[in-house]
């Protein structure tokens, strides 16, 4: 118990963000029995493991296979956004899709599940047109790269010496601030990251990654990029995701713990939040098995010696904060 409150009940009354999933690829995929309105044995995520788990909105990411990156990028991602739409359209009385800082303020009030709508890496982003027709569609946060190199710019795997932003990415992210579309960092190769936190005009986000301070993997941050990050009001999602938290092949909660201390004694707990990527690894940290799990996770940082107030910014005041700014932006 901390400042009156149990474990349970803070999870509960907190506002529970989680910044990335990949659940979207369990949609209409064939020879996977996954229904998204009902509890599955497949999968880490599903409405009812949501609800469990007390999550009050979820960004749900779309990611276009490799096969499609070079050939049929937009049209994938249209497919996917297709079956995100149909999915949570089956679901209305509990699911809103969020596309303004009032729609997420009804689906929290109305005890819905806000549902924003990703995309993870931008190969799709031809053009601002393209920008402007999803957005109208109800995009609201956007990855620039998946590792690799697009039009926008270098991912953490382009090559020996991976460079920025491209002249079209600088574009695009001018162009999303305008609209008031989160703009995603995860990913993005170190100069790139540098690039867009000068470039962005608003707080941006990294919806997936851990501190490169205690795992030394080339997706996790450095204490110079997230020293940026904390500069530039953003937040990152801490990923469940044992190879960004330990070298080893399985680790517990405390692991992970290990990364939320160290970026708060360093950084402040301003910059905190979730990034499960729940759908999109193969393993994951023992004790949070899937969604239903999280409450696991605030009694952790309880443990920790994280204040009641400080648990409801990491588990979502956090991200909730740097939302406002971008869609109220989206908004004028």
């Amino acid at each position: 118990m901390s400042d009156g409150f149990t474990a349970e009940e803070l999870h509960r009354e907190a506002v529970v963000i989680d910044a990335h999933c990949d659940t979207v690829r369990l949609f209409n995929a064939i020879n996977t029995p996954y229904h998204f309105g009902q509890r599955n044995n497949v999968g880490h995520l599903d409405l009812p493991r949501l609800i469990e788990g007390g999550v009050k909105i979820q960004f749900f990411a779309l990611y276009v296979e490799q096969e499609y990156k070079t050939c049929a990028a937009l049209k994938r991602t249209l497919i996917l956004m297709e079956h995100f739409l149909h999915e949570m359209g089956k679901h209305t009385g509990s699911v809103k899709v969020i596309k303004s800082w009032h729609d997420l303020e009804e689906a929290l009030a109305d005890g819905k599940l806000g549902a924003i709508f990703a995309l993870e890496g931008a190969e799709a982003l031809e053009n601002v047109e393209i920008l402007h027709i999803l957005y109208r569609l109800g995009l609201r946060s956007v990855g620039l790269t998946w590792n690799e190199r697009n039009m926008l710019a270098d991912g953490v795997g382009a090559g020996r010496n991976p460079g920025g932003l491209t002249a079209l990415g600088r574009e695009m992210v001018r162009e999303m601030n305008q609209l008031g579309i989160l703009v995603d960092a995860a990913h993005l190769a170190p100069r790139g990251f540098c690039e867009l936190l000068t470039e962005s005009s608003l707080p941006v986000i990294v919806t997936h990654a851990n501190a490169a301070g205690i795992c030394c993997h080339k997706r996790n941050l450095s204490d110079d990029q997230l020293r940026l990050l904390r500069d530039n009001e953003g937040v990152v999602g801490l990923t469940f995701y044992p190879p960004f938290i330990a070298d080893s092949a399985a680790c517990g909660i405390e692991s992970l713990l290990d990364h939320f201390c160290y970026i708060a004694e360093r950084f402040g707990v301003s910059i905190l939040g979730l990034g499960s990527d729940y759908d999109g690894i193969s393993t994951v940290v023992t004790g949070l098995d899937d969604v239903s799990m999280l409450p696991n996770l605030t009694a952790a940082l309880l443990r920790r010696g994280f204040s009641s107030q400080e648990v409801r910014e990491i588990l979502g005041e956090n991200f909730l904060r740097v939302i406002k700014k971008n869609l109220e932006q989206g908004g004028r």
